[in-house]
């Protein structure tokens, strides 16, 4: 039997030794060093999930500086997180900043594929589209210029003494940063510059994975393959040779000569991809590409008193959340007034994030508000739908906490990604440029009330799987960030192939070197015969 002691003075000592080592624990676990993070975002809906990664490394004790510009839309000082490092630039940064741009483009998007989507309609959306990326990389690229010139702002950041950088993959401009100061590169990734991370990164046969845009499963047929493979020939092409070429003007400025984007972008220790394999198709895979889809998710809190309110007057029907995510709040009206018709007819009651005009036909169910609680509200147990835009974000949320979805994708990737959802079996997806209030009231209808409640099942089968993991997608973010910091970086994972000649990687060369081979053994072969031939031939003469 021990006996504690009552002497006070060696209680207070021993309290002292455990705080010593508890001090000497906090010192040595690993990633328990505070650093010092320079976070280079972009804004929009990226900017949503790149902040509670920062929240997380701020918790753990780590510094953040957010390098961006004073026309930021989402991203604002915020000294209690993070102090913000400011370009001097007042031009928004295109799409990701620009309502205007990007209302403009949905408008245009509706309007073209309003007869169908034809030959003729695909080809006018990605003329837009490149209007709008062009003069989107544009003005990125004017942004990078502006901060290299700046050079009291570059000293600064230099003197700041950072230790790794954090960065969105979609623009180039924390991996030219990284490059130039010579810190560690971690990507917060999903799209790079010349489109899908995996395809730059990975092997992507057109067999069985989809390119950006197809809107294809990863189960096609002779004509979807030859479109998928012609559409992937298209898309680097166009985004190698139409997008890339001034950030290459830009790395043989400030970088050096002999400094190419791709060696830049490729340069990232490890990238936190935004994907889960419950959603995304299975594909192959490199070391150094951590899959942390869905880390924005988290438990449901209680709502708002007037919203709790609302949603359990709802009664058994349940609640229908509808949002078309933080970038499209002002969807054209001849869409708003289809939607609000359709809800108006739900016995559920619904609510809607909408800003602008108060859409007519609005049902008295119907609950209109300029922002809500997504995760929350999905979260709640009377919520029994999701009409959505099919973005990252809510489609994740809404796994998380396997609420079934209807689909009205609008531009950009929401297409695949309710392709995706659709293949599992999990949404309805519905073509917004010829909607009709019947059609949406139908796909709620069936979504929500549908033989076998097959979509509820469904979905929540993904979330269980989702949710079935040894970490968090959030601490495993967090855990490669510090292990990058840790150890200075990741090259024991990074693979050969991203140093090789394209028709090396391809075993071009290879094959060429066969063929060559084999076409000489068969050419060897054919004179043979014909020499041995020719022989045959003339002693047969000599016989005769």
């Amino acid at each position: 039997m021990v006996k504690v002691s009552k002497n006070p003075g060696m209680k207070t000592a021993g309290n002292r030794l455990l705080g010593m080592a508890g001090l000497l624990l906090a010192v040595l676990a690993p990633g328990a060093a505070c650093a010092n993070i320079l976070v280079v975002p972009v804004d929009g809906s990226h900017w949503i999930n790149m902040r509670i990664l920062m929240q997380e490394l701020h918790a753990r004790g780590h510094s953040l500086s957010v390098l961006h510009s004073y026309s930021s839309w989402y991203i604002q000082e915020d000294p209690t997180l993070y102090r913000s490092i400011i370009v001097r630039t007042t031009e928004k940064l295109g799409i990701v900043e620009d309502r205007e741009m990007l209302s403009n483009l949905v408008l245009e998007t509706l309007e073209v594929f309003r007869d169908g989507y034809t030959l003729l309609a695909f080809l006018r959306n990605n003329r837009n589209l490149h209007h709008m990326l062009t003069q989107t990389h544009e003005i990125v690229q004017s942004f990078i210029r502006q901060l290299f010139e700046d050079q009291q702002l570059m000293a600064k950041i230099k003197e700041a003494g950072f230790q790794l950088v954090l960065a969105d993959s979609l623009f180039p401009t924390g991996a030219i940063l990284a490059w130039h100061l010579g810190l560690p590169l971690v990507y917060n990734a999903r799209w790079v510059t010349s489109g899908d991370c995996h395809q730059l990164l990975a092997p992507s046969p057109t067999s069985y994975v989809p390119v950006v845009g197809s809107r294809l499963s990863d189960s096609m047929t002779f004509s979807q393959r030859l479109f998928n493979t012609v559409l992937y020939f298209v898309s680097t092409t166009f985004l190698g040779v139409m997008v890339e070429s001034g950030y290459e003007e830009i790395c043989q400025q400030y970088l050096g000569p002999g400094t190419s984007l791709r060696q830049v972008t490729l340069a990232a220790e490890v990238w936190l991809m935004r994907v889960d394999f419950v959603l995304e198709f299975p594909r192959p895979t490199v070391p150094n590409m951590v899959y942390v889809g869905g880390f924005q998710c988290q438990p449901a809190q209680p709502l708002p008193a007037k919203l709790e309110e609302f949603v359990q007057g709802a009664g058994e029907p349940g609640v229908v959340l509808v949002s078309l995510g933080t970038l499209v709040t002002h969807p054209p009206d001849w869409l708003a007034e289809t939607m609000a018709t359709a809800f108006s007819r739900l016995p559920q009651r619904v609510i809607w994030r909408h800003q602008g005009a108060r859409p007519r036909g609005l049902g008295n169910n119907t609950l209109v508000v300029e922002w809500l609680p997504q995760n929350d509200l999905l979260g709640h147990p009377k919520v029994v739908a999701f009409v959505t835009h099919g973005g990252t974000n809510g489609l994740y949320e809404a796994i998380y906490h396997g609420v079934p979805v209807v689909g009205l994708p609008l531009i950009f990737d929401q297409f695949d990604n309710m392709a995706r959802l659709k293949a599992r079996g999990a949404a309805r997806v519905l073509d917004v440029p010829n909607l009709q209030a019947d059609e949406l009231e139908a796909a709620v209808r069936d979504v929500v009330e549908g033989p076998g409640l097959s979509y509820r099942r469904h979905m929540r089968h993904l979330s269980a799987l989702h949710r079935d993991q040894q970490q968090t997608p959030l601490q495993r973010a967090i855990f490669w960030v510090e292990f990058v910091l840790r150890h200075g970086g990741t090259s024991h994972l990074r693979h050969a192939g991203l140093d090789l000649p394209w028709h090396v990687y391809h075993g071009l060369d290879v094959v060429a070197f066969l063929g060559g081979l084999a076409a000489g053994g068969l050419l060897l072969s054919i004179l043979l015969i014909k020499r041995l031939c020719r022989a045959l031939r003339r002693g047969k003469w000599k016989q005769e």
